[in-house]
């Protein structure tokens, strides 16, 4: 659905040969370095450097301020989490993180990074397992009406995308509440950390948000920004609008439009700029941390027989193709970077053997069977991979 609504925007632009968009103040080129929300100094960062502010506290602290301002994760074993996208099949990790409590072995995250769909489930899988219920709920109940309402070709040739997502807007509203921002902060105050990613589409570069520091910050709309960052993570382009969020630099207001994350990278945990080994290092960590990567998604080649030869359907199979292969490539940073520090690599993902298919964006009967699926195999322990496809070869 959502390619053929991509597709579908592409051809009306062209056939109307023009389109309206909003009135923005976008920020101008020059401030790009120094835009930020104004009173969350650590609100954000770019996904591919060490944040200033990161990099400072790190090369300053006495071993006395890390243990005050990490007091939870301060000589401590870490592990570290990081969600991918995948629309509907976000199910699946719901599914291995309720399984995974049930198998008695999960682990409280020291680190939570999510992207589109892991954006949407990050800050409960990081508040831990009383929220289980919560994401079963959500993955098995959902639909598409929920999550879109689809704009008709020519009033979508006049927008900024195909479809209208008031209706997800809503749906975060719903879950997302005051009790979930204050208990984030919380834990951000221990020393643990939520990150959601975006892309700046005016910059053109991927965004990590800070979801504890903006949740324990005294700024007014702080729940209202957190309920836009997780839209905008998962604001695939063309299909779903994107989110423009307000910045300031040199005291004036501008704006910056935001989109999926998975544009940038449909998983991460850490920029590769940053010295881990210094992090652990500082903190004191308890043996060598362990990486747990979830990608919602099928990481087989899927083999669909005769395409059809016209320009939606090849455009779909390319377009899958690609966030497959982009997937595949970011496991390979991750795992690359994963041995550069020293921490152990584990990756989980939907087997090939699970054959059902949706019958719309977001279906419920598809969702719970792939829910149960992740339930089941986290349940029985699930069995990590320790290399991204391929990696290892059989003798």
């Amino acid at each position: 659905m959502i390619r053929k609504l991509i597709w579908l925007a592409m051809l009306a632009v062209i056939i109307t040969g023009c389109s309206s968009a909003p009135e923005r103040k976008p920020l101008p080129a020059k401030l790009t370095t120094e835009a930020g929300i104004p009173g969350i100094p650590e609100a954000r960062f770019w996904g591919d450097e060490w944040p200033k502010y990161g990099l400072e506290r790190f090369q300053s602290f006495t071993d006395t301020e890390f243990e005050q301002f990490f007091s939870g994760i301060y000589k401590q074993p870490h592990n570290y989490l990081a969600i991918s996208g995948g629309g509907a099949n976000g199910a699946f990790g719901a599914g291995l993180f309720a399984g995974w409590t049930a198998h008695g072995t999960r682990p409280e995250f020291t680190m939570v990074t999510g992207v589109s769909t892991g954006a949407l489930t990050a800050p409960f899988a990081f508040l831990g397992s009383d929220y289980d219920d919560l994401l079963k709920e959500v993955y098995t109940t959902t639909s598409t009406e929920d999550i879109a309402k689809k704009r008709n070709i020519i009033s979508a040739a006049f927008s900024d995308s195909m479809a209208d997502t008031s209706p997800l807007k809503k749906l975060i509203a719903k879950y997302v509440t005051d009790d979930v921002i204050r208990a984030i902060a919380r834990e951000h105050k221990r020393g643990r950390r939520l990150f959601v990613g975006t892309v700046n589409l005016d910059a053109g570069r991927s965004v990590i948000w800070n979801i504890g520091a903006i949740a324990s910050s005294d700024h007014p709309d702080k729940l209202e920004l957190i309920h836009d960052i997780m839209r905008a993570s998962a604001a695939i382009p063309v299909a779903f609008p994107p989110v423009v969020i307000p910045v300031e630099a040199n005291g004036q207001t501008y704006d910056e439009m935001h989109v999926d994350g998975g544009t940038g990278s449909q998983v991460f945990v850490y920029p590769a700029a940053i010295d881990w080994q210094e992090i652990t290092k500082k903190l004191k960590v308890k043996g060598d941390p362990a990486v747990y990567v979830i990608r919602n998604s099928f990481l087989d080649p899927d083999y669909q027989g005769m395409l059809q030869p016209s320009v939606i359907p090849i455009a779909g199979r390319s377009i899958d193709s690609l966030i497959r292969t982009q997937g595949i490539g970011d496991l390979y940073q991750i795992f690359a970077l994963c041995k550069r520090d020293g921490n152990d690599f584990n990756l989980a993902y939907i087997p090939s053997t699970f054959t059902d298919k949706p019958t719309e964006g977001f279906d419920p009967v598809y969702m719970k069977k792939l829910y149960q699926l992740g339930y089941e195999q986290g349940s029985k322990g699930y069995e990590w991979k320790k290399g991204p496809p391929g990696f290892f070869i059989s003798r």
